[in-house]
């Protein structure tokens, strides 16, 4: 039989052509949310799975060929309204600045897609290679965080249940061998996300009870947490047994790889076992069955030309509030007295957030007798992918570990000011003990977004006000703010927090002015 046999004939074409030129003009239109896709697969290891979901879901849309062919396909108007959803979806996502929010919207849109134009039928036919896209959104770098703090937390149990003394501080250790630090490649994530994926595939491909399946889909999740688990305590412990000889450098990477693959696999030949793989897919021309109701394909270009009407729409709206405005830098000029605090030439520190491509910044550091204060802006303005302030690369230290900081504690503060109450982060960071390091020093950090006026610490609710404050007009005008003093270990954050209290109590109204003045455009 000739590959040409398989091939769905002209008349099938002409149903698909609709779809096919829908999918096409929508991947044109967000072309860039779809490259942003495609460079976060590239770049990252996490995501380098993502090149395959693609191609997969196609694979399982042909084996079903036999199956579509006998439906009827009947466009359906009222996919619109959720086409509108994910339009406005990704609208707030270019707005705010958040690759996830726009790319799971495109991967919605072209989800979607199929029902508008092919009718629910088919939809629910394709259930699980449509839903199946939505593997490619590069998403789950949130739980990064998390996740290195359960490893980190296991892994220290582990050791010390194995008669190890060890003192640990964050994410960081000490054994008697040598320091240990959970950075972000040990979170686990990476093989969380590709376990998912593979199991999901893997239990629909070789299951049919719906509890078999999600049985197995909820092992692909929670098998590869412990691995990694287990994973950084054995890394440890080989190092701790060998004197630093194994599991050293990239060793420990390669180790984790290979333990990761024998977890995984042996999963899999588990599920194997079990395994109720479904009847032969039959091959079919495509050819339509008698019975099926016939398309009507006046109706079907309506509703793709209503669809691409409402693409324009959202593609116009961004386009007008991207337009530039050229609007001067704003001027930050820090004060330099506030209250008993005066401005001092001396820093406080060395030590510098991780944050980057801010467009103005001010650092000046303030005494008042004995007492010493750090105090950082950086202010943000017409962002977008390339520079905005809520970032997952935006951080207190980096976080790779690869820096002369480390980040130990962090908490919240709230302070009552004369004009109402006020939110912190805090934080804790200790210098590291390489050679020429500021070893000794530890700090006590506090941090609060601005956000066009309004004062948040909360990455979402920052998100979502920068997202607000530019659809109705009112700029995407941010900034950060670091107040920092040394602090003497854990003995010495009441009294560092009672310093920065003092000086935020003197220094607010004096920041506040500042900063609404330098939101105001001519």
């Amino acid at each position: 039989m000739k590959f040409a046999d398989h091939l769905p004939s002209p008349a099938a074409w002409r149903r698909l052509a609709p779809a096919l030129l829908l999918a096409a003009v929508l991947l044109l239109l967000f072309r860039d949310t779809a490259a942003a896709m495609v460079t976060i697969w590239n770049r990252s290891d996490t995501f380098a799975h993502a090149f395959l979901v693609p191609p997969i879901s196609v694979w399982l849309i042909w084996r079903r060929r036999g199956t579509l062919a006998g439906l009827p396909m009947q466009p359906a108007p009222g996919v619109l309204l959720p086409m509108a959803a994910a339009c406005a979806m990704w609208l707030l996502g270019e707005l705010a600045g958040v690759n996830a929010a726009t790319q799971l919207a495109l991967v919605a849109l072209l989800v979607l897609s199929v029902p508008l134009v092919f009718g629910w039928t088919v939809a629910r036919a394709l259930t699980f290679p449509l839903l199946f896209l939505f593997f490619a959104v590069p998403i789950g770098e949130f739980m990064v965080p998390t996740m290195m703090g359960w490893t980190a937390d296991f892994a220290a149990m582990a050791v010390r249940l194995s008669g190890v003394p060890i003192y640990r501080e964050g994410l960081q250790f000490v054994i008697p061998s040598g320091t240990w630090s959970v950075v972000e490649a040990c979170s686990g994530v990476r093989y969380l996300i590709a376990s998912f994926m593979v199991g999901t595939l893997f239990a629909y491909l070789n299951f049919q009870s719906p509890w078999r399946r999600a049985l197995f889909m909820v092992a692909s999740l929670l098998v590869p947490i412990a691995a990694n688990w287990v994973r950084a305590y054995l890394i440890v412990m080989i190092g701790h047994l060998s004197s630093n000889r194994l599991a050293a450098g990239v060793d420990h990477i390669i180790y984790g790889w290979v333990f990761f693959g024998l977890v995984i696999g042996t999963m899999f030949m588990i599920g194997a076992r079990y395994a109720e793989p479904d009847a032969p897919v039959v091959a079919s021309g495509g050819a339509a069955t008698a019975s099926r109701p016939r398309s009507r394909p006046a109706a079907t270009w309506l509703v793709g030309a209503l669809a691409l009407l409402l693409l324009l729409a959202v593609q116009a709206a961004m386009w007008q509030y991207n337009r530039p405005h050229g609007s001067p830098l704003p001027q930050l000029a820090l004060p330099s007295r506030a209250g008993a605090w005066t401005a001092d030439s001396e820093p406080v520190t060395s030590w510098s957030p991780a944050y980057r491509n801010e467009v103005a910044v001010a650092t000046r550091s303030y005494r008042a007798g004995s007492k010493a204060v750090g105090m950082r802006l950086a202010y943000y303005r017409d962002q977008g992918y390339e520079r905005k302030l809520v970032t997952s690369t935006n951080n207190l230290v980096d976080a790779e570990g690869h820096g002369d900081w480390a980040q130990t504690a962090s908490g919240a503060v709230s302070l009552a000011l004369a004009n109402g109450g006020l939110a912190l982060r805090t934080a804790d960071l200790r210098g590291s003990a390489e050679p020429g390091s500021p070893a000794a020093q530890r700090l006590r950090v506090w941090t609060v977004y601005w956000i066009g006026g309004h004062y948040t610490t909360s990455d979402v609710r920052a998100r979502l006000t920068l997202a607000f404050n530019r659809l109705i007009g009112r700029g995407d005008d941010a900034a950060v703010l670091f107040i920092y003093t040394p602090a003497a270990g854990d003995s010495g954050i009441p009294a560092a927090d009672a310093t920065l209290g003092a000086f935020v109590t003197d220094a607010w109204p004096a920041l506040d002015s500042l900063l609404a003045a330098a939101s105001r455009r001519p």
